[in-house]
């Protein structure tokens, strides 16, 4: 009993007071969400932060991708959000750093990341690439669905960071790779070329939309251990496509042959001197528009 009091006499001279979780609710789900102490942040500015990547995520999926989550925010680390940790389908570790700002919420991207996280199931290491790719390829998209992001922002994005995901002259598919830009933007790339084609064999009836919704509501969350064949065929059918599966066998176990110039082109994406504009006579300028839309619901 001394031994007890004893840790909690130290835990309220640590923290001053101990701090109750807040409960936000998004549609049926409840996030419980706990900050440690000496935050640069008020409460209210980092309950607007997890609100919004919330609603971004509920938004895309129609639906928040789990029951309960619990949301641990503490400070630490040099950059104004650091270390985004999703873990299965129950929590999610996020820290502050000492100058984070309300802008610097405003215009996170780690929050969302990590929040699609607990809508696809776990995979064997070996296919990070599909999972991380995944959160990466849907967080600005979701987030422009939203209005928290404008459409030229996600394709001035996506034009400046996805040559690093293409594989170098020794590099084979995406299975196994252990390099940062493969895993991150490699596998982002993947996800947007599925979304591409799955729009234009059903003439943009289906996209990678359907797939993750099929996907999450068989089940396949964070706290799912599948195959990457479960997912493929699981995606597959939601489209009416072969499409995961034969860019898997493309990309995944080969490296696969992509000209970022031609698809930029076909999408009508112009970018100069770091700004982007869209030339809406492409053949697939309605793809490109219909993938950021912004969200009826």
């Amino acid at each position: 009993m001394k031994g007890l009091c004893l840790a909690l006499f130290l835990l309220f001279t640590i923290t001053g007071k101990a701090k109750a979780d807040e409960s936000i609710e998004i549609g049926n789900a409840i996030i419980r969400l706990n900050t440690g102490p000496d935050l640069p942040l008020s409460e209210e500015e980092v309950d607007s932060w997890v609100r919004r990547a919330a609603v971004a995520v509920t938004n895309y999926l129609g639906r928040f991708p789990v029951n309960n989550l619990y949301l641990r925010v503490e400070a630490g680390g040099d950059e104004p959000v650091n270390s985004g940790v999703t873990h299965g389908n129950f929590r999610i570790d996020v820290r502050l750093g000492p100058d984070a700002r309300a802008r610097d919420l405003r215009q996170d991207w780690i929050m969302t990341h990590e929040m699609f996280h607990l809508a696809f199931p776990t995979l064997e290491r070996r296919y990070l690439w599909m999972m991380e790719g995944l959160s990466d390829y849907l967080e600005p998209i979701a987030r422009a669905r939203a209005g928290q992001l404008s459409s030229r922002g996600v394709w001035r994005e996506f034009v400046e960071g996805l040559p690093q995901g293409l594989p170098t002259a020794d590099e084979a598919g995406l299975d196994n790779s252990s390099i940062r830009e493969r895993i991150y933007w490699g596998g982002n790339l993947f996800w947007l070329l599925a979304d591409i084609q799955i729009r234009v064999r059903t003439s943009n009836r289906r996209s990678v939309d359907d797939a993750i919704r099929a996907i999450l509501n068989k089940g396949g969350d964070g706290g799912a251990n599948w195959t990457i064949q479960q997912v493929i065929r699981a995606g597959d059918k939601a489209t009416g496509t072969t499409v995961l599966k034969d860019l898997y066998d493309e990309l995944g176990l080969h490296r696969g042959d992509i000209h970022l110039d031609n698809l930029w082109r076909a999408l009508g994406v112009v970018y100069k001197n770091g700004r982007v504009r869209f030339d809406d006579s492409a053949p697939w300028a309605a793809i490109r528009a219909s993938i950021t839309a912004r969200s009826q619901r």
